[in-house]
């Protein structure tokens, strides 16, 4: 759903993009509160994940593909703010290195991709969390609800933008059908993946999941014949966790590599959900050309190099690995600086010198 520059005109964009910016301030300074020194490192990985499967176009109808947004599944397993940061990324990522999305319809993208459908998903998500009982296959269930009505979400916000700011007079009711339908398809598709992966990290490290948190309860031993609360686990712990974490990590990457590096060059060729209702409504009409379209790594291929499966693998791996490290100082920045916000220095009052 990525949107090129030329569907909507400057005012609308330049509106959007005061949005975006505002959303990612609010978002940097919501995300200090989400991360912490185990999910920071997290975050940079999701970012990666979901550059890596957007890579992954999946057939939906006849002529028609979708590929992950995401929104949802950041704001379940980081939390919405960093959800936010973790979309924007990608979607900066694409849009300088590999002409995937406009560079004056940014705003656009990520008001659309990165806000609407992290706000949406995650609102659902935790109404439906707080209905189903507390265990890990109702944060799967919800994770799945959750992502399944972000991305016709998503489509409408599209709508809406484009009924205000469209640079082509076309039906705004009949976009907002096909535009809706389609999508509800690919929604389809961006549950189960989202599903899928939630599930597999809970199975894993839950303590990692940031939707999951206040689903783990204390451990009671009967002592006496009364129960009381286990002590809490020693510092001998504490290397297990590490190596834990990292294995995930680790894990983490290299699937994100063999996604983008190899699986993708399988991914379907058709267009995806916006394509194909922009070419059928004459929405297109108006589209520019990318203002990165001489990138190296333009259309997700690396340039001068002739195989195409070598070209678009390498062109994923490049662009996990920029991702990952993008997002990672991102994250490692906004942790640090919440060090440094609740440091004694910081939080000390100003006492009398003595």
């Amino acid at each position: 759903m990525h949107v090129p520059d030329g569907f909507i005109d400057a005012p609308t964009s330049a509106v959007t993009g005061a949005v975006a910016a505002g959303a990612i301030a609010v978002s940097l300074r919501g995300a200090r509160r989400e991360l912490d020194e185990r999910t920071a490192p997290l975050a940079g990985l999701v970012a990666a994940f979901i550059f890596a499967v957007q890579m992954l176009n999946f057939p939906v109808a006849a002529g028609t593909s979708g590929h992950l947004l995401g929104g949802a599944l950041a704001a379940i397993l980081v939390g919405p703010c960093t959800g936010v940061l973790c979309v924007s990324v990608v979607l900066l990522m694409q849009g300088i290195l590999f002409a995937d999305g406009g560079l004056t319809a940014l705003g656009v993208n990520i008001t659309d991709m990165a806000i609407v459908t992290t706000v949406v998903a995650y609102a659902l998500f935790r109404g439906l969390v707080k209905v189903l009982p507390r265990t890990r296959r109702s944060v799967t269930v919800a994770s799945f609800v959750a992502a399944l009505a972000s991305v016709p979400a998503a489509a409408l916000a599209f709508t809406f933008l484009y009924w205000i700011g469209g640079t082509t007079d076309v039906a705004i009711g009949k976009v907002a059908t096909a535009m809706v339908g389609v999508h509800l398809l690919i929604g389809s598709g961006e549950a189960a993946i989202t599903a899928l992966t939630v599930g597999a990290v809970i199975a894993v490290r839950p303590d990692l999941v940031y939707g999951a948190r206040g689903l783990t309860r204390k451990l009671r031993l009967r002592v006496n014949g009364e129960l009381v609360d286990a002590p809490e686990a020693g510092p001998a712990a504490v290397p297990a966790a590490a190596r834990s974490h990292r294995k995930l990590w680790i894990t983490g990457l290299v699937t994100s590599l063999v996604l983008a590096g190899f699986v993708s060059f399988y991914a379907s060729a058709n267009p995806d959900g916006l394509e194909k209702v922009a070419a059928d409504k004459g929405i297109d009409e108006q589209a520019e050309e990318h203002a990165s379209a001489g990138s190296p790594l333009a259309d997700y291929g690396v340039e001068d190099i002739a195989d195409a499966r070598v070209s678009g693998g390498l062109a994923g791996v490049i662009g996990v690995g920029v991702t990952v490290v993008a997002g990672s100082t991102v994250f490692w920045a906004v942790r640090r600086r919440r060090g440094d916000d609740t440091s004694p220095a910081s939080t000390s009052g100003s006492g009398t010198s003595v």
